[in-house]
């Protein structure tokens, strides 16, 4: 037995076949397609999975698909308001997909289904509380309480990218203003980066990438070899992500908070800046008590926790 597990990205959307002891049997990823129509993606999405069943020899039954979308909504089926998938207001993603493919659908939030991923296949194995926090486009969240996702009255609970981090600062696609997304995100690290080359005078390799082109491996990368300004662009990101974090661990009190995404294969050059910040800005009563990890498996593994949101 096993089931489909497709996580929808804002620039990349990873789908793979997974048995319920989250064994991926075949895994693929292609571009979202995010400006253009969603027909277009859902051609993509059949295309995609057809070449991944002639990959595995001895095809197993497969029994449900789960799907971790941006803004996906568990309790209406649609992707709602999405802020950096260009579609629509309302995308009514559980119809479309069941009827491509005669199975029943599951979907959730991207970051919820990450979290649920975490918990049954990864890091939080054991955990009852914590918060997961990936770290891509924009900023997902997904919050555990109590061994339990917690949806809200809504389903639309644990949006942290759009939490205010400056009322007067960077736009966001959501029409906000200051949103920890435009900071703490592959997105909000590019927006930095090219506003720090604006004000240094140092010589850095990023200063010949243009603004699409450059990715947050590039960033890391250039960090790594001893960039200032990608080293620089890595601090404020750590400063703004931990504050926030800060105030999570004051709502929340988890026992974790699980960092996934593209920004998060940085590792240290990430974590070090935002667990200090993080810990300067806590409550005394939760300083050195809450754990922050990254999960920094291969991309395609992102398909885990859609497809624990499947086999529930």
């Amino acid at each position: 037995m096993a089931v489909w597990g497709i996580d929808i990205g804002g620039t990349y959307t990873k789908v793979g076949l997974v048995t319920k002891e989250g064994k991926i049997l075949a895994s693929k990823e292609f571009r979202t397609g995010a400006k253009e129509p969603f027909s277009v993606f859902m051609e993509n999405l059949e295309q995609e999975i057809e070449s991944l069943k002639s990959q595995v020899k001895e095809l197993p039954e497969i029994v449900a698909i789960g799907v971790g979308a941006p803004n996906a909504n568990s309790l209406t089926g649609n992707i709602e308001y999405p802020p950096n998938l260009k579609w629509g207001d309302i995308i009514p993603l559980v119809k479309s997909v069941e009827k491509v493919f005669d199975l029943p659908v599951t979907i959730a939030n991207d970051a919820n289904a990450a979290a649920l991923g975490h918990l049954q296949f990864g890091p939080a194995k054991g955990m009852k509380n914590f918060v997961a926090l990936t770290l891509g486009t924009g900023l997902g969240s997904g919050i555990i309480i109590n061994g339990k996702l917690l949806l809200g009255a809504h389903a639309m609970a644990a949006e942290l990218g759009h939490v205010n981090v400056d009322p007067n600062g960077r736009h966001c696609n959501c029409g906000l203003q200051g949103c920890l997304e435009t900071y703490a995100s592959v997105t909000g690290i590019k927006r930095t980066v090219f506003e720090l080359l604006a004000d240094m005078t140092e010589d850095s390799p990023l200063r010949g990438v243009s603004f699409d082109e450059m990715t947050g491996i590039m960033i890391a990368d250039a960090a790594l070899e001893g960039d200032p300004v990608a080293l620089e662009a890595f601090e404020r990101t750590g400063f703004t992500l931990g504050n926030k974090m800060a105030d999570i661990a004051a709502h929340l009190d988890p026992e974790a908070i699980i960092l996934s995404g593209g920004l998060s294969k940085a590792g240290d050059i990430l974590l070090n800046p935002t667990i200090a910040s993080m810990e300067h800005n806590l409550f005394n009563a939760y300083r050195n008590k809450i754990k922050v990890l990254i999960y920094n498996a291969p991309s395609t593994h992102s398909v885990l926790g859609p497809a624990a949101l499947a086999l529930l």
